[in-house]
């Protein structure tokens, strides 16, 4: 069953950053990683859902024209509103989705520690739309915890060997290490352009 919208209440009830973002080396070190995975230096349009707090929002909005963010949880959109503050290009909204996905195209869309709630179809519901929202050559980035939890549906390998399956998504980059996967995916088929090439050095 996809987590429901309970789940996070009950989460956010008994703490303001249930999941450390602010506190742990762990967190610090995987947001940075995250962000220096991006291949291009700026995006026009973001989004991230599921954007919790609005800690890797806050790192993401140097690197976007515009960047909407969403999540669930009411107290995590007030608190992710209030650090991202200073950023007159961010836009945070309570949102659900795959239901509430919004209108529009996207240059950006990262999928930070979130595919792992949605069970059965709804994760292909969810990538089919972000999918279909990426302009070509865009970039999708999936950041995933890779331990199993018992009220997630999957794991974040299992989340990942789903994306690496569509035809619609070029991989282009890949980091794992025990704790946690992060890759980053083109929109369109065949071989992607990297960074290097994308600058004309080879």
């Amino acid at each position: 069953m996809t987590v429901r919208a309970s789940y996070f209440d009950e989460m956010y009830a008994n703490s303001p950053d249930p999941w450390g973002f602010t506190s742990r080396w762990y967190e610090a070190r995987k947001h940075a990683i995250t962000v220096a995975m991006l291949p291009r230096a700026r995006y026009r349009d973001a989004f991230e859902p599921g954007c919790s707090i609005g800690v890797l929002s806050d790192l993401l909005a140097p690197r976007c024209g515009r960047l909407l963010c969403c999540d669930i949880a009411a107290p995590a959109v007030t608190a992710a509103a209030e650090r991202t503050a200073g950023h007159g290009n961010v836009e945070v909204q309570q949102r659900a989705v795959p239901g509430e996905w919004p209108e529009g195209q996207f240059d950006l869309i990262v999928l930070s520690e979130m595919l792992y709630y949605f069970a059965g179809s709804a994760l292909g519901q969810v990538l089919d739309l972000a999918a279909a929202a990426l302009r070509p050559g865009g970039t999708l980035l999936a950041v995933h915890w890779r331990h199993p939890v018992t009220e997630y549906p999957r794991t974040g390998d299992d989340v990942h060997a789903v994306l690496a399956a569509r035809p619609d998504l070029a991989r282009l980059a890949r980091h794992s290490e025990p704790d946690f996967l992060a890759e980053v995916y083109l929109a369109g088929r065949g071989q992607p352009v990297s960074v290097a090439a994308a600058e004309g050095l080879c």
